[in-house]
């Protein structure tokens, strides 16, 4: 993250993403796969660190295949869509020519693992005294009704925190730089410095 004045001197808190440039990896249609999606690849990759399955992916077949052979890329994503006419095999698809200044975006990524966590950090919960013969202290107390002789599912108790799925909506898209494919997002994303998001216009 990092910030940016405006003309009238305010400043805004933004996050800096590299948005592409992605490639075009597959098309699925109705006939072939019974839906219609995108599949694009993002950041390229060394063809020794590709399997042998995934590299006949990306060349497309045969040599003499209409489809053209396509650079490994480390990363693959899918994308529903009702039309695919603009879309080609191996095109490349950069940030200017997806987003604007000012469009409302939803991001999606995977949050900063914690590890085992208590109740007090995990869900927040007050606590009880430190002092006075208290032994109860950071502990979650009851686990809920006593007549069901069972904890409900959903009982908030101590356990893994955070790496899990994030989506954050309503972002808005405050900068784009069309030569370096950044955008600068206004706020905070999910997950840490250098990871993985998705980001897709409402």
């Amino acid at each position: 993250m990092t910030q940016v004045f405006n003309e009238d001197g305010s400043v805004t808190p933004v996050t800096v993403i590299e948005a592409g440039p992605c490639i075009v990896t597959q098309l699925k249609s109705v006939e072939t796969d019974g839906y219609i999606a995108v599949q694009v690849g993002f950041g390229e990759v060394r063809p020794k660190h590709v399997t042998k399955p995934l590299m006949g992916h990306f060349k497309g077949g045969l040599k003499d295949s209409k489809h053209p052979e396509i650079k490994p890329c480390r990363t693959l994503r899918e994308f529903r869509t009702d039309d695919l006419s603009d879309l080609s095999l191996g095109q490349r698809i950069t940030a200017d020519a997806v987003f604007a200044v000012g469009d409302k975006v939803k991001v999606t990524g995977t949050s900063k693992g914690k590890g085992f966590a208590g109740v007090v950090k995990r869900h927040h919960f007050h606590g009880a005294d430190m002092t006075h013969g208290s032994m109860i202290h950071r502990k979650p107390q009851s686990s809920g009704a006593t007549d069901a002789a069972r904890t409900f599912k959903g009982t908030k108790k101590p356990g893994q925190m955070g790496n899990k799925q994030v989506t954050v909506r309503g972002l808005t898209v405050w900068r784009v730089d069309g030569e370096k494919n950044l955008l600068l997002i206004r706020g905070a994303v999910p997950g840490a410095n250098g990871g993985l998001l998705t980001i897709t216009k409402l």
